[in-house]
């Protein structure tokens, strides 16, 4: 590695063999110094946990980047876990930006935090180091799978072109990680949107299918979503409606945008609908038994 080039630190939540995460790899190949630390397993679903149970064993192989031998690293962890090995262990110095993914289906909506592709990213933001989560939207039956069959161009041409600009620019106040998301269909012509993330939930979980509460019994997801239905200036309305990409801004800042004022004096009951702020409140809950014995 060189210093004359930026370090990209490259992880996912698919595992060391996924091709998503080759596609993405290779698109940086001839800009930067390329750091692989990925999970050795299929990690989705685990957000940015960092369970106890992870030894953190690092293996190392060499895989062939742009026509050269170089080495990769795959960890027994989850995906914020391998993001913190290849900062503290194995970066030379520290990255100029982690890519997460290519994630084998999008990840919209409420359900990002789900995301162990998101949850990487973020876990680099947490670090002060830029941060991209790209994420291809695919057939349901295949989130899970390494099929061939997916093509990543489109989601590829898009993680570089946005990967190179957090590079080389300022970022603006308050945005950690842009979450990228990019439709079925798509190629790099697709028109891309500034979004925000959706309220809305697009996979819900299935009841397990089991005789008795002790058998195995892993709840599983379906998609059940309306994207036009979605606000119309958000992830789930432009990539699953639209068929457009979709780049969401993210924050660690997690905090609710209500007014902070109001609320401390909506938890003080300094407001009350005109009650005394220092009625009994065991007097107060009783009435409102009895009003409900009232109108049962």
């Amino acid at each position: 590695m060189t210093s004359e080039r930026p370090l990209v630190l490259f992880t996912n939540d698919d595992g060391i063999a996924s091709p998503g995460l080759w596609a993405a790899v290779e698109a940086f190949s001839d800009y930067a110094d390329v750091l692989v630390v990925a999970p050795r397993l299929q990690q989705s679903g685990t957000g940015r946990s960092m369970p106890v149970t992870s030894e953190g064993r690092i293996y190392e192989e060499e895989r062939l980047i742009n026509g050269t031998a170089k080495k990769v690293y795959s960890v027994d962890g989850t995906p914020a876990q391998s993001v913190q090995h290849g900062v503290v262990e194995l970066a030379d110095r520290l990255p100029s930006l982690v890519v997460s993914g290519i994630n084998y289906g999008e990840n919209a909506g409420n359900g990002v935090t789900i995301s162990g592709t998101v949850g990487a990213a973020l876990e680099a933001a947490s670090l002060d180091i830029p941060a991209i989560a790209v994420s291809q939207q695919t057939r349901p039956d295949l989130h899970l799978s390494y099929s061939p069959n997916v093509d990543f161009g489109a989601a590829a041409y898009f993680a570089r072109y946005f990967g190179e600009w957090v590079i080389n620019n300022r970022r603006p106040d308050d945005v950690d990680v842009l979450k990228i998301d990019v439709p079925i269909n798509a190629s790099p012509e697709t028109p891309w949107k500034a979004t925000r993330l959706s309220r809305r939930r697009v996979y819900w979980p299935t009841r397990p299918e089991r005789v008795a509460l002790s058998d195995v019994g892993r709840i599983g997801y379906q998609y059940h979503s309306d994207p036009a239905d979605a606000e119309p200036d958000s992830d789930v309305y432009v990539v699953l409606h639209e068929g457009l990409v979709s780049v969401s801004p993210m924050t660690l800042d997690m905090t609710s945008r209500t007014d902070l004022f109001r609320l401390d004096q909506l938890l003080r009951d300094k407001i009350s609908n005109g009650r005394p702020a220092d009625r009994d409140a065991a007097v107060e809950i009783a009435e409102l038994r009895k009003k409900a014995r009232t109108t049962a």
